[in-house]
């Protein structure tokens, strides 16, 4: 499960730089409103995806319930970044997708975050203690 975590995570993380591609094509063609409404609704979709993935490896499989907070956050920001791009408010708007891109790298570069609490050693230098598990 944990890999499906990721996998969201990766996926969210993609889907969050094609945002401003399809930004671009806004301004570019005809039709890129409709192209931008969509990827934003993907990331929202992806988003709400990741949250029941973070719930579904803390509960059953021992994982941190530090990524369901993380998920809940990410996904409130997302909602606000929707809401100000149809507000038309790109002074906010633009921002806000650079720091949604940023936490999602941050987030997909911590591979110990997947991990089970009873896997983690408190200290990074340190494998945990077989008493831990």
């Amino acid at each position: 499960m944990t890999t499906f975590l990721r996998g969201t995570i990766a996926l969210q993380t993609l889907v969050v730089f094609l945002a401003p591609v399809t930004a671009g094509l806004l301004l570019t063609t005809p039709n890129g409103h409709v192209l931008h409404s969509a990827s934003a609704y993907t990331v929202w979709v992806v988003a709400v995806v990741q949250v029941v993935a973070a719930v579904l490896v803390w509960r059953p499989g021992g994982g941190s319930p530090g990524m369901i907070v993380y998920a809940v956050v990410f996904l409130g920001l997302v909602t606000a970044q929707v809401v100000l791009g149809i507000a038309h408010v790109k002074t906010v708007h633009v921002p806000l997708g650079v720091l949604l891109f940023g936490l999602s790298l941050v987030q997909l570069s911590r591979p110990s975050a997947y991990l089970p609490l009873r896997g983690r050693s408190r200290r990074p230098d340190r494998r945990a203690s077989h008493v831990a598990a």
